[in-house]
């Protein structure tokens, strides 16, 4: 992964990870122990979701540009779907507390998003090929007469 995919992945993932810290402490104090493992868990699902899902993009970005937007909206709506089926499939476990864990998803997943977006705002990532200096015109590597 080069290194503007690294930096912008941890620009997301701590700030969600540090959310889900918020989050467990706060489920720990509403709702005990099972409270703070529904948020941990929560938490380790988005980092992990949202992570495979930008190492996708990243790579139809490179292997297929023309397909990078409607593959970016198709991840999203996709990854916020399969975080509804987990919301809905543990919606009556007795592991750990299904609401701490419900609310910390959707906290976490708007943690992780905005922090993406803005992590995308700050990099410096060229969109267009620079011209070279109209003095220096690149030489032709054709035979020489």
């Amino acid at each position: 992964m080069p290194s503007n995919d690294v930096r912008t992945l941890l620009q997301a993932a701590v700030p969600t990870a540090v959310a889900g810290a918020v989050a467990a402490a706060v489920s720990a104090g509403v709702a005990g122990g099972k409270g703070a493992l529904g948020a941990v868990v929560a938490a380790i699902v988005v980092i992990l979701f949202m992570g495979i899902g930008l190492g996708v993009l990243q790579w139809t970005a490179k292997s297929f540009p023309q397909l990078f937007q409607a593959m970016g909206l198709m991840l999203y709506t996709a990854q916020l779907l399969l975080l509804f089926i987990f919301v809905a499939s543990f919606k009556d476990t007795t592991m750990f507390n299904p609401k701490a864990f419900a609310i910390t998803l959707v906290a976490t997943t708007l943690v992780w998003i905005a922090a993406q977006a803005r992590a995308y705002m700050k990099a410096k990532i060229l969109y267009v090929e620079p011209e070279a200096d109209k003095g220096e015109k690149p030489q032709n590597a054709g035979l020489k007469s």
